[in-house]
């Protein structure tokens, strides 16, 4: 049986938004909603006289960029530890 969605009110940047989740996804995108809150404060206290929009933006390129970044680590992670594996392998080759 598939996991009933739940209806969570949410607030960004001074808007309110119903949405529906898991509940085992409350925690996360209540969290996610914090974070998201908090870098518009953030950038409201670097970047006077901007309209929300301005700063909404702002949150979505760190965060898109956030992603982009973890995703470059991971590969750079997978690459890493291939190599590691591979000289691993040559290691063991000449004993």
């Amino acid at each position: 049986m598939a996991e009933e969605l739940i209806p969570i009110n949410i607030l960004i940047a001074d808007r309110t938004y119903r949405i529906r989740t898991s509940p085992a996804d409350e925690e996360v995108v209540r969290k996610t909603v914090k974070l998201i809150n908090d870098k518009i404060i953030e950038f409201k206290t670097q970047f006077s006289g901007k309209d929300m929009q301005d700063y909404v933006a702002m949150v979505i390129i760190w965060y898109a960029t956030q992603a982009v970044s973890d995703n470059n680590a991971s590969v750079l992670m997978d690459q890493l530890t291939e190599s590691l594996q591979k000289i691993e392998s040559q290691i063991d080759n000449a004993l």
